[in-house]
């Protein structure tokens, strides 16, 4: 996913002629789903909760105000000629599945091999936070951080690992509380170096909490 990509994703609702609700409109619906599940939004309890939800709601979904491309507009070039695996592990990832709107909860391992220039670490972290702050799928956001990279930075190869709980399966559904999900994506050096990329699993695993 390239810059123009991450930014038509940042536009899609007004491109698609959606437009978006006023606060008002989304404490409302939240007092209407209040009334669907069978309680009464006017109680003492729940009078600011249409206000929390959606205030919260800003901040689990701020990925949608963000571009991750730029985050990594900024290299350094002085590297003293380092020209092995970075790699950050156990970062969290918080997100959302699209299908039921419940809690994805787990963590991220990401490593690229830099191709002259490198971004700050914090960047790294910074964009595996923008697209799970999205409606998501497990499979779709591991593949958006790794083209991100891939686009924004031009290195030699990509390594996104993610492990995490989706709550939609552990508080609904089948109830497995136990179930993680595991998925990764890898390209260039990665994807044809089979040693590298266990040297990266490895790390992973080593790493894990």
């Amino acid at each position: 996913m390239d810059a123009l990509t991450d930014k038509t994703v940042l536009d899609a609702a007004s491109a698609s002629g959606v437009e978006r609700p006023s606060r008002d409109e989304a404490e409302e619906a939240v007092r209407t789903l209040l009334r669907w599940a069978g309680d009464d939004p006017r109680r003492e309890g729940l009078l600011d909760t249409p206000k929390r939800v959606v205030k919260a709601y800003e901040e689990w979904f701020a990925g949608y105000t963000k571009d991750a491309a730029a985050e990594l507009g900024k290299v350094f070039e002085d590297v003293q000629g380092y020209d092995d695996m970075v790699m950050l592990t156990n970062m969290d990832v918080e997100s959302h599945c699209e299908h039921h709107m419940a809690p994805i909860l787990g963590t991220a391992c990401v490593a690229y091999l830099p191709d002259r220039a490198v971004v700050g670490i914090s960047k790294i972290a910074k964009v595996v936070e923008i697209f799970s702050k999205r409606l998501q799928t497990q499979e779709t956001m591991t593949a958006q951080i790794a083209d991100v990279i891939e686009s924004a930075m031009k290195p030699r190869g990509v390594a996104v690992f993610v492990d995490a709980k989706h709550q939609c399966m552990t508080t609904r559904g089948v109830h497995h509380p136990n179930v993680s999900t595991v998925t990764t994506t890898f390209t260039g050096e990665f994807k044809a170096n089979p040693e590298l990329r266990e040297r990266f699993m490895r790390l992973c695993e080593r790493n894990a909490r």
